[in-house]
């Protein structure tokens, strides 16, 4: 029987993998982010620059934001040696696309990969970004075009399972020509799994494109459904899953982030499918992936936790950088 044995959730920004010199190179950056408050309403930098003042200023010189990015690293490479550790069979990897290969003629709103590999590519940096950031953005996917594998067997037992629990499941063997693995799968291989071949099952929930974004009770019961996928296969599997992306995120909401670590720690299942989805829009629709994961791992326990608010410039802007192990 397979076992799941291992959860994990890790934010995936490229802020975790910028040069910490170039930090404080967001200024210029984030005053063109569309911005959403706290509470889901459109907001402007000028406005929340307006609103903080000056309460971020000791946490924004160059020196405290190389500090706060050298601890999240940490985190990051703390992740990846549990991971690494565990001599996982297969990992599952929950994430969200960003009109990378699902595109708004047809988004998913959940999609399991089920083909024998899966195409990684290098970066391939849109016109005007910043040289300072590409170089950031390539550090998140693979250096040169290969294919990792998939656990496609899992896979294909997890479809089954949804739609034997009646989840309008979508599936694909391959990915279109000339694309390659979403930035939510590559993070993991090359920062969690350090580019080793650990067969892995893309799950795919459409976080952040309205109007079929799933609700976080849908989110969670996905997750359960994936934990009876792994309890049914008959297989002698060690499994683990993990969640790729969030937290807060362009706004910071410390509140909202420690909420979601609260809920997971004491397996608040209700609170987690209750927030509200207003909150979960812009970078925070990726908290979804969390509270999948969530959802799968209700047996196993919450052993350690690492969060640094990611504040980046004076309007508070920036991302909630989360991390958490279940075992």
């Amino acid at each position: 029987m397979a076992r799941l044995v291992l959860g994990a959730a890790t934010s995936h920004t490229s802020m975790l993998l910028v040069d910490p010199a170039d930090l404080p190179n967001y200024l210029g950056w984030d005053p063109a982010i569309p911005l959403l408050d706290p509470k889901g309403d459109r907001t402007t930098y000028d406005a929340e620059l307006a609103r903080n003042g000056d309460k971020f200023d000791a946490i924004l010189t160059p020196a405290a934001l190389a500090e706060r990015h050298s601890r999240a690293r940490e985190h990051v490479e703390h992740l990846a040696d549990a991971i690494l550790a565990a001599e996982l069979d297969a990992l599952i990897i929950v994430g969200d696309d960003q009109n990378e290969v699902y595109l708004p003629d047809n988004h998913p709103a959940l999609l399991v990969y089920y083909g024998e590999t899966i195409a990684s590519l290098p970066y391939t940096a849109p016109l005007g970004r910043p040289e300072w950031l590409v170089q950031a953005s390539e550090r998140q996917y693979s250096p040169e075009a290969r294919d990792y594998p998939v656990a496609h067997g899992l896979a294909k037992h997890i479809i089954g399972t949804l739609i034997d629990r009646e989840f309008d499941v979508s599936a694909g063997c391959s990915l279109p020509a000339g694309k390659g693995e979403s930035h939510s799968v590559a993070f993991i291989h090359t920062q969690l799994l350090r580019h080793e071949a650990v067969p892995i099952v893309p799950i795919f929930l459409n976080a952040y494109f309205p109007p079929n974004q799933p609700t976080p009770a849908r989110c969670y019961a996905v997750g359960q459904a994936i934990a009876e996928a792994i309890r049914t296969l008959p297989e002698d599997l060690r499994v683990g899953i993990v969640a790729s992306g969030g937290l807060s995120h362009f706004i910071v909401d410390e509140t909202l982030d420690q909420e979601i670590f609260r809920a997971i720690r004491e397996k608040d299942s209700a609170a987690l499918k209750a927030i509200p989805r207003a909150q979960l829009n812009s970078g925070s629709s990726e908290i979804r992936n969390w509270i999948c994961v969530a959802g799968a791992l209700e047996e196993l326990e919450v052993t350690w936790t690492g969060y640094e608010p990611g504040v980046r410039t004076p309007a508070g802007t920036g991302t909630g950088l989360g991390f958490a192990l279940w075992s």
